[in-house]
């Protein structure tokens, strides 16, 4: 019953801000929506909302979310977002030598990192490889420090497989990845995870080399803002458009 209840009051809480929430089994993901699947690392972020909803209204809305995990910059992103891109490219400097990680400059001043599945994860698997943990670890550092950002984790796959398989395998990675943040030290209530399967290539499915791209997690990073909190919470725009 209380499954039930909260799976209504996430529904009603933050369906807006995130977009269309289930409930899983474990409370850790949601069920499928509209080719895309989207949860809450560990549930910390819409056990919140959900408190202050149940709690009278008092508190509740994105900006009392973000000012209770973070606080927000009261100020351009700019330059925050430069000196954290400027920290996490120093320290991942070797995956970067070694085509291991992307990270790019998004046009709203978010920042991604795009780390192929093969560096990762194994085939058809969603536990982490022990030779990527390292890598996870000096991401967790530059967060910790840079602490006034949301993290949204995304799974992609390629076409090989079931539609809903690879949707599942890519939320599941994606949860993983959070899961080992939040380990780490990095707040449940900043990590966001979704799957989104093999909805958004990056390259054709047709060929190896185009299916080895679409294999991927990427971790974006969103800058909190003062007084519009909730972009921050956003689920993040597609990184592709199919093919």
């Amino acid at each position: 019953m209380k499954k039930i209840i909260k799976c209504k009051l996430l529904w009603l809480v933050l369906a807006i801000g995130i977009g269309m929430l289930g409930c899983a089994t474990d409370g850790r993901y949601s069920q499928t929506q509209k080719g895309s699947a989207v949860g809450t690392a560990g549930g910390a972020a819409a056990g919140a909302a959900i408190g202050a909803a149940i709690d009278g209204g008092s508190g509740a809305g994105w900006g009392a979310l973000a000012g209770a995990v973070v606080g927000g910059l009261t100020g351009s992103a700019v330059g925050y977002m430069n000196d954290q891109q400027r920290e996490m490219e120093a320290a991942l400097a070797e995956e970067r030598r070694r085509h291991q990680l992307e990270i790019q400059r998004l046009q709203d001043e978010s920042l991604k990192l795009d780390i192929p599945s093969e560096v990762s994860f194994d085939h058809d698997s969603d536990a982490l490889k022990p030779a990527f943990l390292p890598t996870l670890d000096k991401i967790a550092d530059v967060l910790k420090k840079y602490n006034k950002t949301v993290v949204h984790v995304i799974g992609h796959t390629d076409s090989t497989g079931a539609e809903k398989y690879n949707l599942d395998l890519s939320l599941r990675r994606a949860g993983n990845v959070a899961l080992y943040l939040e380990r780490q030290g990095i707040p449940s209530q900043r990590l966001s995870i979704y799957g989104r399967g093999e909805n958004e290539p990056r390259a054709s499915n047709a060929t190896a080399s185009g299916r080895q791209l679409n294999r991927r997690v990427e971790i974006i990073l969103k800058p909190i803002l003062e007084g519009q909190e909730h972009k921050a919470f956003e689920e993040p725009a597609a990184s592709r458009r199919s093919l």
